[in-house]
């Protein structure tokens, strides 16, 4: 199969090329290696799969059609629509980072992605793939998320913009017949990771003798997900490749903020000092997710607890970083 990956650089597209480029896919990966984090992180991932042969990537903006176009050019290649798939991840990220620059979010989330369905029609591309989020939840009085909810009660920008992804994906398989499953990722974590991601942010404060800022005085709630238990529900949605899905990606169980970060601490070997502090503008007391639909539908079967995937990421960290 031939997949582009929109966001390749990025936390999750990162592993998701290298898990098709493991199993033989051919991956045409597209980013922009924008300075939103430190983009020396996101050279770094790129050079790990530039090192295997069916990866290529074309270094372009989502705003911009001809840069997308020179990528959709190597998708489509001399293979046919059906051999071909398009996963995208690339988009601004952050609940308080939309708050802060609407007009970005506007700008990549929603033009971004009305360029990236276009082509996937004017190429009959087999099928889209596109990361939606748990934020589209925004205040639900629902104790368990699930994907027939309504999505009515935004709370950030951010959560919009998926909202929207998720609406226009629909109105283009009912008109075009596009295939289209969009994936509300849970708080995913792991080596690799994004700098502004607390379990990142919480590390480096702990290692580096810092104060932890805890917000929500540490009554949040999370549903904890392990990159790589979201890369297996990606590939399954892409190998499946149903007409018009909407599927949760999340650990299935909800965690305490205060023992994901006891969980740092006895990773690094000392305890960090902490400022309650409260809610954050845009975020939400607690996420869990319903995963039923996607056990069923896509085979999905989360496997990581964070009491595995923090040591994880930290050992990562600290090898990476020298710390």
């Amino acid at each position: 199969m031939r997949v582009l990956v929109t966001g390749s650089a990025g936390f999750i597209g990162f592993h998701t090329a290298k898990a098709l480029l493991e199993r033989g896919d051919t991956v045409i990966g597209f980013d922009n290696f924008n300075p939103y984090y430190d983009p020396v992180l996101k050279q770094r991932r790129n050079e790990m799969l530039e090192e295997y042969e069916n990866f290529t990537v074309v270094r372009g903006d989502l705003k911009s059609m001809e840069d997308l176009d020179n990528a959709f050019d190597l998708l489509i290649g001399s293979g046919s629509g059906s051999e071909t798939r398009v996963l995208h991840l690339a988009a601004q990220a952050g609940v308080r980072h939309s708050i802060e620059h609407p007009d970005e979010f506007i700008s990549d989330n929603i033009g971004g992605f009305n360029h990236v369905i276009e082509l996937c029609k004017d190429r009959e591309v087999g099928g889209l793939i596109y990361a939606s989020s748990s934020s589209i939840y925004g205040n639900s009085p629902e104790e368990l998320l699930a994907e027939d909810q309504s999505t009515d009660r935004q709370v950030s920008l951010y959560g919009m913009t998926k909202k929207a992804n998720e609406l226009q994906a629909s109105v283009y398989h009912n008109l075009h017949g596009i295939h289209c499953t969009g994936l509300r990722f849970f708080t995913v974590y792991g080596p690799w990771g994004r700098p502004d991601m607390a379990l990142f942010i919480f590390t480096k404060a702990v290692l580096e003798g810092k104060t932890l800022p805890i917000f929500g005085h540490g009554k949040m709630q999370r549903d904890f997900t392990y990159v790589d238990d979201i890369v297996s529900g990606i590939i399954a949605s892409i190998d499946k490749n149903y007409p018009l899905e909407v599927f949760n990606l999340g650990a299935g169980h909800t965690e305490e903020l205060m023992e994901y970060v006891r969980l740092v601490e006895e990773s690094c070997g000392k305890e960090g000092g902490k400022e309650m502090l409260p809610m954050q503008q845009g975020d939400v007391v607690r996420t869990s997710a319903d995963v039923r639909k996607a056990k069923e539908k896509l085979g999905y079967s989360p496997k990581h607890r964070i009491a595995d995937g923090v040591p994880a990421f930290v050992e990562w960290y600290r090898n990476y970083y020298g710390k």
